[in-house]
């Protein structure tokens, strides 16, 4: 089910986790690893394909919400800033909304977009989690060091950090944790 308005969504009787980050970070590819569903959420060398909110049931207990990608897709300003206010008022105002996970690339360094958009959510009480895509991409030894200089950065502006997830869509590493994670939430909340 996609939508570009929040209100159009599915009612609000089911918990929603919504995933999102820049655009070509693997959110299809990883949404896919955990619905265990190869073809579910369109994956592209060209960034920037999901357009709308779009809604998955699964189990007939949850809906895992795909949102649009920021940063660096190749669309007009006036289609940014429509992306932007339409994810941020679903942010905002999605009341059954349980958890954002946040999809940063293991690869990079922290990037100004990332931290300022885990600052909007601080500063508006959404919560989130940090999960950290194409893990397998980086040498064992690599990875451990990129997630340091990730918290160290969070840590200047931070008291505590959101939780941290490691995955790889490709060696399908995450995914248990992931929906556990899920499952937990959904008993709390």
């Amino acid at each position: 089910m996609a939508n570009i308005d929040y209100k159009k969504c599915p009612q609000n009787d089911k918990f929603e986790f919504a995933f999102i980050g820049r655009s070509n970070v693997g959110k299809s590819s990883l949404i896919n690893m955990l619905t265990n569903h190869k073809g579910l959420a369109k994956t592209s060398s060209q960034p920037g394909k999901t357009q709308k909110i779009i809604h998955f049931f699964i189990n007939n207990s949850w809906y895992l919400v795909d949102l649009p990608g920021f940063g660096f897709a190749k669309i007009s300003k006036t289609m940014r800033a429509e992306f932007s206010k339409m994810t941020k008022d679903y942010l905002l105002k999605r009341e059954n909304l349980a958890c954002v996970f946040l999809l940063i690339d293991s690869r990079i360094e922290p990037q100004k977009i990332d931290l300022e958009f885990m600052e909007w959510l601080g500063e508006n009480r959404v919560p989130f989690v940090i999960v950290f895509t194409k893990t397998d991409k980086l040498k064992s030894l690599e990875l451990p060091q990129k997630i340091e200089i990730y918290k160290k950065t969070l840590l200047e502006t931070w008291e505590t950090l959101p939780e941290i997830f490691i995955t790889s869509a490709e060696k399908k590493i995450g995914t248990e944790e992931l929906l556990d994670y899920i499952g937990k939430v959904m008993k709390i909340v």
